[in-house]
C-alpha cells in the first residue's frame, strides 16, 4: 500500500506535499539509494571476479599454449617430412600395382599354356594307352587262336592215334581169340 501512496503522490500537485508525504518520500529516496548502492557493489564485485576469471583463464591458456604448441609443431614437422615419402610410397604402390598385374597376366597365359599342353599329352597318353591295350587284347587274341588251332589239330590227331590203336588192338585181341598165345613175352611185344 505504500507503494500506492507513493505512487499517488507524484501525481498530485507539487503544492500538496505535506510533512508526512515528505517523509515518505524521503525513505522511498533513501531505500532507492540503498538498493542502486548494493547494485553497485554487486557489479563492482562481478566485474573483479570477472577480471580474476579472466586473468586464470589467460593464464591457463597460456600455459596450454606452452604445453602444445611443441606438439603441434612437431606434428607440421611430421606431416612435412613424411608427406614427399608418403608421396613415394603411393607411387611405388601404384607401380607395384601395374607390375603384379602383368605378371599376373603373364603367369596366367604361362599357365595356360601348360596347361592346354597338359592336356594335349594327357590326351595324347591315353591314345597311347588305349592303343596298347588294343594291341595286347588282339596280340592275345592272336596268340590265342595260334595255340588252339594247333592244339586242336594235335588233339584231333592223338584221337585218332588213340582210335586207331584201340581198332588195332582190338583187331589184334580178335586176332589171336582163335590161337592159343605162346608165351607171356610174345604179348607183351604186341602191346607196345
Amino acid at each position: 500500500m505504500d507503494v500506492l501512496r507513493l505512487a499517488g503522490m507524484w501525481i498530485q500537485d507539487v503544492d500538496s506535499l505535506s510533512s508526512g508525504n515528505s517523509r515518505l518520500l524521503m525513505v522511498f529516496v533513501g531505500m532507492v539509494a540503498i538498493a542502486m548502492t548494493a547494485q553497485a557493489v554487486a557489479l563492482i564485485v562481478m566485474a573483479i571476479g570477472a577480471a580474476k576469471a579472466r586473468k586464470r583463464g589467460l593464464e591457463i591458456a597460456e600455459e596450454l599454449r606452452i604445453k602444445v604448441m611443441p606438439v603441434i609443431d612437431g606434428a607440421h614437422e611430421l606431416i612435412r617430412d613424411t608427406t614427399p615419402k608418403i608421396k613415394v610410397i603411393t607411387e611405388n604402390l601404384v607401380e607395384t600395382s601395374y607390375v603384379v598385374r602383368a605378371k599376373a597376366q603373364e603367369f596366367d597365359v604361362t599357365l595356360s599354356d601348360a596347361n592346354e599342353k597338359t592336356r594335349r599329352q594327357v590326351a595324347r597318353m591315353d591314345g597311347m594307352v588305349t592303343d596298347t591295350l588294343t594291341a595286347v587284347g588282339e596280340i592275345s587274341a592272336s596268340v590265342q587262336k595260334s595255340i588252339r588251332v594247333p592244339l586242336r589239330e594235335v588233339a584231333g590227331i592223338v584221337s585218332g592215334l588213340k582210335a586207331g590203336m584201340d581198332v588195332l588192338v582190338g583187331r589184334v585181341k580178335s586176332f589171336g581169340i582163335g590161337r592159343a598165345p605162346k608165351t607171356t613175352r610174345d604179348r607183351s611185344d604186341l602191346v607196345l
